[in-house]
């Protein structure tokens, strides 16, 4: 079953409350996504660190429900 981009951002939201995210459905099929996401709470954290706390925020639904989400992360200027 596909996720919708309102619940990723959702579930994106209730870890980074305040976040900038922007999420755009790359195929049409609601399996294919790309998030950007900004946060002050990136600030000071590795890429690598960012995108885990995202990935986090999705509680485990990349790679089942979420197939593939291609993710850009940033801290607000």
């Amino acid at each position: 079953m596909a996720m919708s981009a309102q619940e990723i951002e959702g579930m994106i939201r209730a870890a980074l409350p305040d976040a900038k995210i922007e999420i755009r459905d790359l195929a049409g099929d609601g399996d294919h996504y790309a998030a950007s996401v900004a946060s002050p709470a990136f600030a000071g954290k590795s890429r690598v660190q960012q995108h885990k706390m995202v990935y986090d925020a999705l509680g485990g639904k990349m790679g089942g429900t979420l197939h593939a989400l291609q993710l850009t992360t940033s801290v607000p200027k």
